[in-house]
């Protein structure tokens, strides 16, 4: 019996072209993870990986992050189809991590200027508090509270605004609180090379405060001093009591 299939398919026809299967771009967060885990890039809850976003990537992920929170809403049983409260919802909370409470992770740090010391300074000062917002890496709830900072000049100085902008680009990731300030420690060394660095973080935990213990009073202290600060017990001592003393003005 003669074949009457044709040998070959014509190159570019129809049934040829609608044969082969078309790729589907992988998810962009798929992208971005392969591409750190390709460069040897940490990427935790608490790093900065915006020198790896190409550009457009950030609001591809936002729209990718919106999908995966509708999911999880539809997974919580809400009705979000119908729920004027929750309509939109999803793509307030992608806004809110990634523009928001996490955007530490994803957008570069402020441009932060330093100066040469002309002056020579080199008695300590304090700045703060500085209001830091963050979220516990176990449970996404709220981490609030104040940050001071204790400078001893080096060749280097920043202004004093800078320090609010540096602690809360660095905080406004899922963090625990003792990761967060030696973060914010190491930047701050980066940016000014002080002779010394002393930093003491107070701050509540929504995740006692608002599930499991409920302990409504309950606060965190952690600080880290290095330099001059942590080899002259007296400097140590005088940072504290200037954190003391600017904690007594708010109670006036």
């Amino acid at each position: 019996m003669t074949s009457t299939l044709p040998s070959s398919l014509p190159t570019g026809s129809a049934l040829g072209s609608s044969a082969v299967p078309q790729a589907v771009p992988a998810p962009v967060s798929h992208r971005i993870r392969q591409r750190l885990e390709q460069a040897g890039v940490s990427f935790l809850a608490n790093d900065n990986i915006a020198d790896h976003l190409m550009d457009g990537e950030l609001d591809q992920l936002e729209i990718e992050v919106a999908g995966k929170v509708r999911d999880l809403l539809r997974s919580l049983v809400i009705d979000i189809d119908n729920d004027h409260n929750t309509e939109e919802t999803a793509e307030r909370v992608a806004r809110m991590y990634l523009h928001e409470v996490f955007k530490g992770r994803y957008h570069q740090q402020p441009k932060i200027a330093s100066f040469p010391n002309v002056k020579k300074l080199d008695e300590i000062y304090t700045v703060g508090p500085i209001s830091v917002r963050s979220a516990c890496s176990h449970h996404l709830v709220p981490i609030l509270g104040n940050c001071w900072i204790g400078i001893k000049p080096g060749e280097r100085v920043i202004g004093l605004s800078k320090f609010s902008r540096v602690a809360d680009w660095v905080f406004s990731r899922p963090h625990i609180q003792e990761e967060a300030v030696m973060i914010l420690a190491d930047e701050i060394e980066r940016l000014c090379e002080p002779q010394g660095l002393a930093i003491l973080v107070k701050a509540q935990h929504y995740c006692m405060k608002w599930r499991g213990v409920k302990e409504p009073q309950t606060s965190m202290v952690n600080s880290v001093v290095r330099g001059d600060f942590r080899h002259d017990p007296s400097l140590k001592a005088e940072f504290f009591e200037l954190v003391k003393q600017q904690e007594s003005m708010l109670l006036v």
